[in-house]
């Protein structure tokens, strides 16, 4: 399954963006949960790189939050993280270590004064970006 778009909601979107402006300088990352690219939770998990260049999600905050996903009958449609010195585009490090290709991955970047984010779907040849449906 490849998934063609992801719909959030806008709280949900402020909620990613602040959990990225409060990991900053270092990457932030999270899942979100729900079905068919409709986001029904965002669940932020530690990053424990300390890294602005990479992410490392905290391995007990994140089978922590895969199971919150699993018990409200949902899946990981996305995977969150954030480019604070980097590009809107997925690094060569996202692409070959990407683990779940039945899920978006979401990455937040700055842009002209304000954080913008960007969705793709990971496949064999590289990414593939693509929409993201804000709605109330």
């Amino acid at each position: 399954m490849s998934l063609e778009w992801i719909r959030l909601r806008k709280d949900q979107w402020h909620a990613m963006m602040e959990h990225v402006l409060s990991c900053l300088p270092q990457e932030a990352c999270g899942l979100l949960g729900g079905e068919d690219g409709r986001v029904l939770s965002v669940r932020p998990v530690k990053n424990t790189s300390r890294n602005p260049y990479r992410f490392r999600m905290d391995p007990d905050a994140q089978i922590k939050a895969m199971f919150e996903i699993e018990e409200e009958g949902h899946q990981i449609v996305a995977i969150y993280h954030s480019h604070p010195v980097g590009h809107e585009v997925p690094s060569e490090i996202d692409i070959n270590e990407a683990a779940y290709p039945d899920a978006a991955y979401l990455i937040w970047y700055p842009s002209g004064g304000k954080w913008n984010c960007r969705a793709y779907v990971m496949l064999a040849e590289g990414s593939e970006e693509i929409p993201i449906v804000l709605y109330e």
